[in-house]
């Protein structure tokens, strides 16, 4: 999605009902009424607007901006004000957006960089007072849940036992998903045996290591670190990878760029992207290719880009680490996540796959 701007919108909430979630009436019926959802991450700002539709939901607009929120929270337990304003820039837009589309509600969610900072409470009031929008800092339980919930369809059916894994900018949450699928519109969460959340993301590693010029040894140093923080749940979910048909679930900006440079994409697809299976080997052959590469070569593949050229080896250090406790013979890769699981809540609770589809 471009970027684009937009001007600053009055400081009226819209997550609760009131005139901007009043549904319009046209032709003599009802408009179809229209979701947001937002993720505020340490490194992206999200949005997406969707509308129910028979068993699921259809994408109307969207919105993705690259804001580091989080920069410097490696080293500082501050968030900046050149990060604040950058962020507040693009919740601006994002509130925009979902005037423009009518929305009838919505849930707009901060994360690992408003968690760990002192100043995040201030942050939330500032962009309640500002922009109009009522973030909620979600706890890292309700975060690990929603990426369960945003991906889980993409699970093989047959798979008795799933790791699903998000790679944030400040943290990584992950999970195992025990028993098959036995039904589809089951809560995906009900499967979770043990969750994780580890305070280790891309943006904080990248701060704490470097990732602009990243050696083998310095790579190995990262996924070590990891390895470290990962091994409470890899000890709580030892027998995952024992049971029929096990794989792994990844998303995150790290596993769809794995992806595009898999299939050599010469910009980046989402249709050919979510939903791709890939193999251990093809995998561990696009990290070795990315930690061939300098910091401009990756600057330069437009699946990557400038913003991310220097976190993304960092993100591979993450999942490496995750590969080797949870050796599987598959991937799957999720273009999808907390926006989709804090859709499908919303529309759970309000029971719309329940009533008859309008003619």
């Amino acid at each position: 999605m471009r970027d684009e701007t937009a001007a600053a919108a009055p400081a009226r909430s819209v997550n609760g009902l009131g005139p901007l979630h009043t549904p319009t009436l046209y032709a003599g019926r009802e408009r179809r009424q229209s979701y947001a959802a937002l993720d505020l991450g340490t490194n992206n700002c999200r949005l997406l607007i969707a509308e129910p539709t028979y068993g699921g939901f259809r994408v109307i607009d969207a919105f993705s901006r690259i804001v580091r929120l989080g920069e410097g929270l490696g080293t500082s337990d501050r968030l900046s004000e050149a990060a604040i304003e950058r962020t507040v820039e693009a919740l601006r837009i994002c509130r925009a957006k979902m005037q423009a589309r009518r929305v009838r509600r919505a849930k707009v969610i901060a994360t690992e960089a408003c968690r760990l900072a002192v100043n995040g409470a201030d942050f939330v009031e500032r962009v309640r007072q500002t922009v109009g929008l009522d973030l909620e800092i979600v706890d890292r339980q309700t975060e690990a849940y929603l990426a369960v919930t945003g991906c889980a369809a993409l699970a093989d059916p047959r798979a008795e036992s799933v790791v699903i894994f998000d790679i944030g900018g400040g943290s990584t949450e992950i999970a195992w998903l025990d028993g098959a699928a036995t039904n589809p519109s089951t809560d995906p969460t009900l499967r979770i045996r043990a969750w994780d959340s580890l305070p280790v993301g891309v943006v904080t590693l990248a701060e704490r290591h470097g990732g602009a010029e990243v050696t083998r040894r310095m790579f190995e140093g990262m996924v070590e670190e990891v390895a470290e923080k990962l091994a409470g749940f890899a000890l709580r979910a030892a027998a995952a990878s024992t049971a029929q048909h096990f794989h792994l679930l990844g998303t995150s900006g790290t596993v769809t760029t794995i992806a595009a440079m898999h299939l050599r994409l010469a910009r980046y697809e989402r249709r050919r992207v979510d939903g791709l299976w890939m193999s251990d080997a093809e995998v561990a052959t696009a990290i070795d290719d990315l930690l061939d590469t300098r910091l401009e070569q990756r600057a330069e593949n437009p699946c990557i880009g400038r913003d991310r050229a220097d976190l993304v080896l960092a993100g591979c250090a993450i999942l490496e680490a995750i590969r080797r406790a949870f050796p599987a013979e598959r991937l799957r890769i999720a273009d999808r996540g907390l926006r989709e699981g804090l859709l499908v809540n919303m529309m759970r609770e309000d029971e719309v796959w329940s009533r008859k589809p309008v003619r």
